[in-house]
């Protein structure tokens, strides 16, 4: 009797886990259910109704930290903030020229894929040329848009009233040539 109540005892345990794993999921579902249809209201609309995004963009805060803003015309090349950052995202290539004093920054690449927004890099800029803006939307498809080089970017962009978007960095690869001298130039 013991060798056939054995095998028996295991079919309805197999038969148990069955059924407590279909309870347990529906259980989830139901839940889930409920707390679609208890908020559920045709009224309010999708997020992008509501917050009418990108027409009208989200409120930031005044000491976010968002995208750098950069200045080519005060930068010294002084690469102070390429030494700060933590994470190494800024390249900095620069040249001297000849009878003037300093450099000629030729190119000022932030690879926002290692970025982690920490502001090092704004904080010991000795002619504050860098610093922290409040633009928070630059998605991209590859990771090549996501390295923006300010030394090629319109002034307007870069520095001015203009935001930082994915279209003004596509074409700003298409520049070989830096936008502007820099100082003294």
């Amino acid at each position: 009797m013991s060798t056939i109540a054995n095998p028996i005892q295991g079919f309805l345990a197999w038969w148990r886990n069955i059924y407590l794993a279909v309870a347990t999921t529906a259980e989830a579902l139901w839940v889930t259910l409920r707390t679609w249809i208890s908020t559920y209201s045709p009224r309010r609309g999708t997020f992008t109704h509501a917050y009418e995004y990108p027409e009208r963009p989200a409120v930031v805060a005044p000491r976010y930290r968002g995208f750098h803003r950069f200045d080519l015309t005060s930068c010294i090349g002084c690469d102070r903030c390429a030494r700060d950052c933590p994470v190494d995202c800024i390249y900095i290539t620069k040249e001297r020229v000849p009878g003037r004093k300093g450099f000629r920054v030729t190119s000022f690449v932030i690879d926002y894929t290692k970025c982690m927004f920490c502001a090092y890099c704004t904080e010991n800029c000795p002619v504050d040329c860098i610093f922290m803006g409040s633009t928070y939307d630059l998605s991209c498809y590859s990771r090549d848009g996501c390295m923006v080089d300010f030394a090629k970017l319109p002034l307007e962009v870069a520095w001015g009233k203009n935001t930082l978007n994915p279209t003004a960095v596509a074409l700003s690869k298409a520049v070989t040539q830096p936008v502007d001298e820099g100082p003294g130039g």
